[in-house]
């Protein structure tokens, strides 16, 4: 465990004497007037809090003065000494601390809304809502200071817990600083008081394993550092005898970190060669492979414990080298070597050491904030003032709470209704109110980290289009964007699958074409269902005649099917008048396409086998064809058009319906004179008492593209009613 050096008692109250021997402590690194606002908080304290005592039985004023004694030995200002000593001042007497500069009650204000968020998501116990309570501690906090006070004041929590005597509040307690506060003071760089919290926590949650770790180091902390030193001293006079500028530091491992290296493991203390660690910063790779000779040359190496990361980086671009060696003491001792770059990139860049211990994934916003203030940390005489400060720290995302206590993430300026959308898209839908705290709130009204958020529904409904409007500012998220406009998309669903539904069979009606399967289109269209693909074609995004146009691939044939013809047993194609079709199973017979309904690639098509005539080609719905499926049934013959058509003029006939006018017949031949198609016969029919005419044209078209393109021109004539190919 960490000790520090205190000149306060660690239980019980504090006296006038005690509080003059902390000031004249303070005082030989602080100036007069610093000490003098020290002082003043102080006496403010006491008449707020007076003799009331906290957690553990340490008295109020002097449990507030441990935490800021533990921020003098982190060399922090005065202002913060002053913030964490008001740190439990009521915001009613918020006004009283205004004596000590504005930036104190910002802070007090920060550390109470900490304080109420801390209470609400203690309960957070999963990684995700950890992690997400980490954030938010750091998004409420608008100076960089603030955090550090939440961790000393954690850090002076745990010290006055004792094993038992609190018993499950003290887990309670211990295990939400593991989670939550020893992580935030990892990646702040703050390693005094990471290591501080890691093994108090340890020591509460598992006080049997502490103990036997604490026992089988056989050394105190001050001991091992006192090895770890004559250890630098050594590998600095080496490196100064070869020339080479080195930078030394070590520290011995904590008991946490030994305890959570041998749970990852599975070993036991004896195979944990790193605890007691140096570290060697050089300026290039050649000196790193230097010292290590230096390292093998005055200790003895442990064999398979030599790591070489500068010739084969960790998969997060870590580098470095490390080895264990033997010490003078027959105890292990473990050395890391590395260029000054590449210690600045495992510390700042992506192989940072919180984020691979943590198992954290980039997020560039959290590393913004956390970079900043590691940078602020290393000069901590420099207090953060000025606008361009502000806006670097400020935080762009916020953190909100559920009545449950659950963190939820947003992007600063986000509205009541993205966080419903956040917790559910029902939620969001049926969203008409909120309270922030406990007091209604306009839905337009942004949000702000560390709000307890409860959403009003009503048991049905869904959004307004008002939401989306960007000027209104109801939303400011894509997500609940995405889902509201998806709620309207599908409330039209049902309609556009009817409109599709109706539209194809109009086309199919209309162009004489067998309806297509669906199922089998719905990977050209990329759809899942064939509901979807009737909604596109009832919005307008898929052409219904283009889809009635699809034919399915030529059904497959029962091979077993015989057909008693005096032939050869092969298949063969061949060419009649209007068009190539393959007569499964038969070679050499003539083809030809019957009159009667005239049928056009890629028409649905049975042959019937005449005598003397070769085979006439029906299509499979014409009268005819159902009449001799009935007379003659062992005439027929499947028949499939060949994959290949060979381009040529088919007949077709097509019957418009129309109001009779003046010059109706000439608009219509004109459509067919533009489209260049060629009129063969025409039979017309006027009803003078209804004023209706029905013609019948007889025409040559290429293929079936053609016909659906000219018919819809002439559904465009002026007072055509209808226009549908004629079987």
């Amino acid at each position: 465990m960490v000790s520090t050096l205190s000149h306060l008692p660690e239980t019980g109250s504090i006296d006038q004497e005690q509080i003059t021997a902390w000031l004249a402590a303070l005082a030989g690194h602080r100036s007069r007037e610093e000490i003098h606002h020290i002082s003043l908080a102080l006496e403010l304290i006491h008449q707020v809090h007076d003799e009331e005592p906290t957690f553990g039985g340490v008295q109020h004023q002097l449990a507030l003065m441990q935490t800021a004694d533990i921020l003098d030995q982190l060399n922090l200002d005065t202002e913060t000494l002053v913030a964490a000593l008001l740190s439990d001042l009521p915001l009613a007497e918020l006004e009283r601390a205004e004596a000590f500069g504005e930036r104190v009650p910002a802070m007090i204000r920060d550390l109470s809304r900490i304080r109420t968020v801390a209470v609400s998501g203690s309960d957070a116990d999963d990684d995700k809502q950890s992690e997400n309570l980490r954030r938010m501690l750091l998004g409420l906090a608008d100076d960089v200071r603030v955090v550090l006070i939440v961790l000393a004041k954690r850090l002076q929590l745990m010290r006055v817990l004792r094993k038992g005597e609190q018993g499950d509040e003290s887990r309670v307690i211990a295990g939400i600083t593991q989670r939550i506060h020893a992580p935030l003071a990892n990646r702040l760089g703050v390693w005094q008081l990471k290591w501080e919290l890691e093994d108090l926590s340890l020591r509460v949650l598992h006080p049997d394993a502490y103990r036997d770790i604490a026992r089988a180091l056989e050394e105190k902390r001050e001991e091992r550092e006192r090895f770890i030193a004559g250890v630098i001293q050594r590998l600095q006079a080496s490196c100064a005898e070869h020339g080479i500028d080195a930078e030394i530091s070590g520290r011995p491992k904590h008991i946490y970190s030994i305890w959570k290296k041998m749970q990852r493991k599975g070993v036991d203390f004896s195979q944990i060669f790193d605890v007691r660690a140096v570290r060697v910063l050089v300026d290039t790779v050649s000196q790193c492979y230097e010292v290590l000779g230096m390292v093998h040359g005055a200790w003895q190496p442990i064999p398979q414990e030599f790591d070489d990361y500068i010739a084969h980086p960790k998969a997060n671009g870590y580098r470095s080298l490390h080895t264990a060696v033997v010490g003078e003491d027959g105890k292990p001792l473990e050395v890391q070597i590395r260029t000054r770059e590449m210690h600045d990139h495992a510390e700042r860049g992506v192989a940072a050491h919180w984020r691979y211990k943590e198992d954290g994934k980039g997020d560039a916003e959290l590393e913004r904030r956390i970079e900043w203030m590691r940078a602020w940390l290393e000069h901590p005489g420099d207090s953060p003032e000025g606008e361009d400060a502000d806006a670097e720290f400020e935080a762009r995302r916020i953190y909100v709470l559920t009545p449950d206590g659950k963190v939820v993430e947003l992007p600063r300026g986000a509205t009541a209704v993205d966080f419903a959308y956040a917790i559910h898209s029902s939620v969001g839908h049926r969203c008409r109110g909120a309270k922030a705290d406990g007091k209604m709130i306009s839905l337009t009204q942004p949000l702000e980290s560390g709000q307890t958020v409860e959403i009003i529904t009503v048991k049905e409904g869904g959004p307004s289009l008002d939401w989306l409007n960007a000027s209104s500012g109801y939303v400011t998220t894509s997500r609940a964007r995405n889902r509201i406009r998806h709620w309207f998309k599908r409330q039209d669903y049902e309609q556009h699958v009817a409109l599709g539904k109706a539209s194809l069979d109009k086309e199919v009606s209309r162009l004489g074409v067998k309806k297509p399967d669906l199922e089998k289109l719905l990977d050209k269209y990329n759809f899942k269902t064939v509901d979807d693909l009737y909604a596109a074609m009832g919005r307008g995004e898929v052409s219904a005649t283009q889809v009635a146009n699809l034919q399915a691939a030529p059904a497959v044939v029962d091979d077993d099917r015989e057909i008693s013809l005096k032939a050869d047993r092969r298949s063969g194609r061949h060419k009649g008048t209007a068009g190539e079709v393959v007569v499964q199973g038969v070679d050499g017979l003539m083809t030809h396409t019957a009159r009667c309904c005239k049928p056009v690639p890629y028409d649905s098509i049975v042959g019937y086998i005449t005598r003397g005539k070769g085979v006439t080609i029906h299509r499979e719905d014409c009268p005819v064809l159902r009449r001799l499926k009935k007379d003659q049934p062992e005439r027929l013959i499947p028949v499939v058009w060949s994959e290949e058509q060979p381009r040529g003029a088919f007949l077709v006939d097509v019957q418009i319906y129309a109001h009779d006018r003046k010059g109706l017949l000439r608009d219509i031949s004109s459509v067919f004179s533009n489209e260049e198609v060629d009129v063969l016969g025409v039979k017309t029919h006027s009803n003078r008492r209804k004023e209706t005419a029905s013609m019948r044209f007889t025409v040559e078209v290429v293929d079936m593209a053609q016909l659906s393109r000219v018919m819809e021109k002439l559904a465009q004539v002026p007072d055509v009613l209808d226009v549908k190919r004629q079987v």
